[in-house]
């Protein structure tokens, strides 16, 4: 199986143009499920539902979350339609198994004013104070995921139009604009940064550490950490906290959902849905401007 599941994985790499993170993620997946058949000398040609929920009951016994289940079970459902294909099996047992029922809690998100705050707080006079409230300012002003926001290279970026080259899920691209005020930032960080390369004089990354080398997802989610401590705030925020704000002020303020479908690169409008919150107020103040007979 695992001979497949290196096949498996290159035609994602090539044909199906996935990112490094999903191929990485079900690697692991697979060869979980690899070493639980082979503990229990089952061929992969054997395998039905039955074995796959006893696999699913095994990763329940291991505490693991409803959604890291889920995650796995879409791996193998994928892996199984692929063999499929090439004649590897006769069917796509995974199809007949149930994903575990998810909870759909309400995403952490800023206020208008908690994310005033915020973005306030990077010193402009430090060393790395400028590139800090440009990530946050451009988090804020596109709605980007983070892992788009450290992949982006200098030349992604066109400060005259204010617009970003974004690379998506799938690797698909994307246009986002942005305002004024991230624009400004972004140049007075850029002013900053071949003091941060150093040598490093050839690196692409737009965003770069104190060695001049590319900002990982990891040490972003360390940054807003860092700076929401300095706040009143005191929910559980992340990077992700800042698109959640992105979408909900945007829709706040009577933005068209589709629109914000397409900002932030999804391509299911239910997964928009999620990433938007409106409170009372806003929700009857659009009505009231927005409804003919209001």
């Amino acid at each position: 199986m695992r001979k497949d599941i290196d096949e498996f994985l290159e035609y994602l790499r090539h044909e199906r143009n996935a990112s490094p993170h999903t191929i990485a993620a079900y690697r692991r997946d697979l060869l979980q499920l690899a070493g639980y058949l082979e503990g229990r000398k089952i061929r992969l040609s054997s395998v039905d539902n039955v074995v796959l929920r006893g696999w699913m009951a095994e990763l329940h016994d291991l505490r693991l979350t409803k959604t890291s289940v889920a995650r796995k079970l879409a791996a193998v459902r994928s892996f199984f339609q692929y063999a499929l294909k090439q004649r590897i099996c006769e069917d796509n047992p995974a199809k007949v198994v149930t994903r575990p029922k998810l909870d759909s809690p309400v995403p952490g998100f800023l206020s208008e004013g908690e994310i005033g705050q915020f973005l306030d707080l990077p010193d402009k006079k430090s060393r790395l104070g400028p590139r800090d409230r440009a990530i946050f300012e451009l988090f804020y002003a596109t709605g980007i995921r983070v892992s788009e926001l450290v992949g982006l290279d200098a030349a992604d970026v066109g400060l005259d139009e204010r617009l970003i080259r974004v690379r998506g899920k799938g690797r698909k691209e994307r246009i986002v604009p942005f305002g004024r005020t991230a624009a400004e930032c972004l140049l007075a960080y850029l002013e900053r940064r071949p003091a941060l390369l150093g040598d490093r004089f050839d690196e692409p990354a737009l965003f770069v550490n104190y060695r001049g080398e590319r900002i990982t997802t990891r040490s972003v989610e360390r940054l807003v950490a860092k700076y929401i401590l300095r706040t009143s705030v005191r929910r559980k925020i992340s990077p992700h906290s800042l698109r959640h704000s992105f979408a909900s002020h945007l829709l706040g303020r009577g933005a068209d959902l589709r629109v914000i479908q397409e900002l932030l690169g999804h391509e299911s409008l239910g997964t928009t849905q999620k990433y938007t919150h409106i409170d009372l107020p806003q929700l009857l103040d659009v009505y009231r401007k927005s409804h003919p007979r209001a």
